[in-house]
């Protein structure tokens, strides 16, 4: 009883807009993320829904991070989309592999390219706040608390994840599932509870889904 007051009192000075987004943009995650572990091409419509409701939701919050990979989620999205229409078996699932050498390689890339370019934004946050403004503004990482430094590392693994998935790699699911089961007591410190139970639920949703495409390879195999 006092986990669910917990998770309902953030709510209760929100506006129904507010509200209403983001459960909507909670929906459309989820939906996304069943169907990427059917590996069904409606991952991205319904992806891109959600992505573009979050950048909204993250900005508000002051989540840079997270707010900068869901529009990186929303780019991403139009070339997997583009991607898995021209390699479904089916018009609707496609066949998926493994990572290789040089596919870790650019995942290297990414993840370092993340860290300094999300690092860099929050470095510039009290500058953006202050309407482009230096007056009064003290350029450095003092501002940043917990939640902030943990939206840099979460956003450079979902980079990462959601690139794998673009090129079909089963190993985006060992990055989706790390990167929620940190961002589920994230989103509780930012009272985005709403989001937080999304997190969990992406969580077993993730674990689901790679069971069902390492069966995929497998079947590939024999």
């Amino acid at each position: 009883m006092d986990l669910i007051k917990h998770l309902i009192a953030p709510y209760l000075n929100y506006s129904w807009q507010q509200i209403s987004l983001e459960s909507t943009a909670a929906l459309f995650g989820l939906l996304s993320v069943f169907f990427s572990a059917k590996k069904n091409i409606w991952v991205y419509p319904t992806g891109i829904i959600s992505t573009c409701i979050y950048v909204y939701i993250l900005y508000h919050f002051g989540l840079w991070g997270d707010m900068l990979i869901n529009i990186y989620y929303t780019s991403i999205s139009i070339y997997g989309w583009v991607k898995w229409a021209k390699s479904t078996e089916d018009r609707i699932h496609v066949k998926v592999s493994r990572a290789t050498r040089k596919d870790w390689l650019v995942c290297s890339i990414l993840f370092t390219f993340s860290i300094l370019l999300v690092s860099l934004i929050y470095y510039y946050k009290p500058y953006i706040n202050n309407n482009f403004s230096m007056i009064g503004i003290v350029l450095d990482l003092s501002h940043l608390d917990k939640a902030n430094y943990m939206d840099i590392f979460t956003t450079s693994l979902f980079l990462i994840a959601m690139w794998l998935m673009a090129e079909k790699k089963i190993e985006n699911w060992w990055f989706w599932i790390i990167a929620d089961v940190i961002s589920i007591p994230m989103m509780v410190y930012k009272d985005l509870n709403i989001t937080a139970i999304q997190y969990l639920i992406f969580t077993i949703i993730c674990i689901i889904g790679y069971i069902n495409w390492k069966k995929s390879i497998q079947n590939t195999i024999k």
